[in-house]
């Protein structure tokens, strides 16, 4: 019987590579296909992980088969990519069990005429796991075909994307890029302010045997090192935050008394930080333009106890349904997310750079239509989790020259609890894997005059 953590990987797979679901949707439909937790979290892992590894696969794929992917079966391309997969990254998995599943899997799939042809590849790549015929780092590094094939097929990366990384920062800063963006990233939390603090959060984990370190600029967030903290704490003690996006809301300054929108709230964890910071006074006003996610921003609020906070459903375009100005907007923009490559390896393979300029538009667009209700000394904060500067500096130069009325801050100058390491030359918020040990994010303060 073929493992059901395999099958369900399997079937995850498919509804990605098709098209039909993107990875959280695809995750959370394979959970509901088991019952196991440890079911749960190895169909997760062998997900997210071909995904991570997809092009150095599809290189050996090409290789042992001799033949381009094109000509396979997409069925069978799957079964040969997680099963590869977790023949080369999972060593806890026996290489038979593996194997054998894949045959399985492959009959299964309705294609019983591939099952030795997958048990041949794989049998094949297993001889050579020592000697893999991947492109080795090339000791020329003004061999450019050279630096980008190792870049992008030996760390599985976009050769369009790499070769953006290669001309901004060099080749050793690129390929500490790619090495991060292959690393699994462990979960990290930010405790919630309104209920407890960073080190009431943590005493607590710990007596439920969970470990956890401090993150190294967020200053409410935790990083666990072991066990499981999603069943083992109150409800609304933390929430889930990647440490780069904690650090966003602390560019807004939000106040106690204050008026705040966050036009592009949901999940929720920049709103409810922001009302941490406002001590839940004063009002913010938490806007989606997406009903679904309307409502988990406002399960987001309720269970943080954020009573500072109203929900509102927006429309996607026209003046925004509000009377007055604010004191400070945060735009967190809708974007390719081409910095989170480390936790949504299925961004690579989604995302091309032609789609760039078409979101740059759609984000300046935004970011005028939020700073019609920022007030005169209000400051309206554009955030993104992208790498590329259409997306960052190109939108930011857009607006400035649009609404003459705004000038950029210099983060630098503010009485903030924003690490400097993490602000750059002009002020603005910009982590870098290579740099920071974080994901890739932008935010940049604006302030109407």
């Amino acid at each position: 019987m073929t493992a059901p953590a395999r099958v369900a990987a399997y079937h995850a797979l498919r509804a990605i590579t098709s098209g039909r679901a993107d990875l959280p949707s695809a995750l959370a439909d394979s959970r509901e296909r088991l019952t196991d937790d440890r079911d749960k979290s190895l169909a997760a892992e062998i997900v997210a992980g071909t995904l991570r590894w997809q092009r150095t696969l599809d290189h050996l794929i090409v290789h042992f088969t001799h033949k381009p992917l094109a000509r396979l079966d997409a069925e069978v391309v799957v079964i040969l990519r997680l099963s590869l997969y977790q023949l080369l990254h999972l060593d806890r998995v026996p290489a038979s069990a593996v194997v054998d599943d894949a045959v399985d899997l492959t009959r299964t799939a309705r294609k019983p005429s591939a099952s030795g042809f997958v048990n041949a590849v794989l049998r094949a790549t297993l001889r050579q796991r020592q000697t893999l015929p991947v492109p080795a780092r090339p000791e020329d590094l003004s061999d450019r075909p050279a630096v980008l094939a190792y870049l992008g097929i030996t760390y599985s990366h976009p050769e369009w994307l790499v070769s953006r990384w290669l001309d901004r920062y060099g080749f050793n800063a690129t390929e500490q890029w790619v090495r991060f963006n292959n690393e699994t990233p462990l979960l990290t939390l930010r405790a919630n302010r309104l209920r407890t603090t960073r080190e009431s959060l943590g005493a607590a984990l710990a007596d439920h045997g969970i470990g956890t370190e401090p993150t190294r600029y967020a200053p409410d967030g935790l990083v666990v090192s072991s066990g499981n903290p999603l069943r083992q704490t109150e409800r609304g003690d933390f929430l889930v935050q990647d440490e780069a996006s904690q650090l966003v809301s602390l560019t807004v300054g939000a106040r106690p008394g204050e008026r705040v929108l966050d036009l592009c709230a949901s999940p929720g964890g920049k709103t409810t930080a922001m009302a941490s910071d406002m001590a839940n006074t004063g009002f913010i006003v938490a806007c989606d333009v997406r009903t679904k996610r309307v409502q988990l921003l406002r399960e987001t609020v309720r269970d943080a106890g954020a009573v500072c906070v109203d929900v509102v459903h927006i429309a996607s375009d026209g003046a925004l349904p509000f009377e007055g100005a604010f004191d400070r907007v945060l735009v967190d923009a809708p974007c390719s997310g081409l910095g989170t490559l480390r936790r949504d390896p299925d961004i690579r393979w989604r995302r091309l750079n032609t789609e760039l300029p078409a979101l740059s538009a759609g984000q300046v667009q935004l970011l005028l239509r939020a700073a019609g209700v920022v007030a005169p000394g209000g400051r309206l904060v554009y955030a993104t989790c992208s790498s590329e500067p259409e997306e960052n500096d190109d939108v930011v130069a857009a607006f400035l020259t649009a609404r003459e009325d705004f000038r950029l801050l210099d983060l630098r100058h503010e009485r903030t609890t924003i690490p400097t390491p993490i602000l750059d030359a002009r002020g603005i918020l910009r982590t870098l894997p290579f740099e920071h040990r974080l994901d890739a994010f932008f935010a940049a303060a604006l302030v109407r005059q």
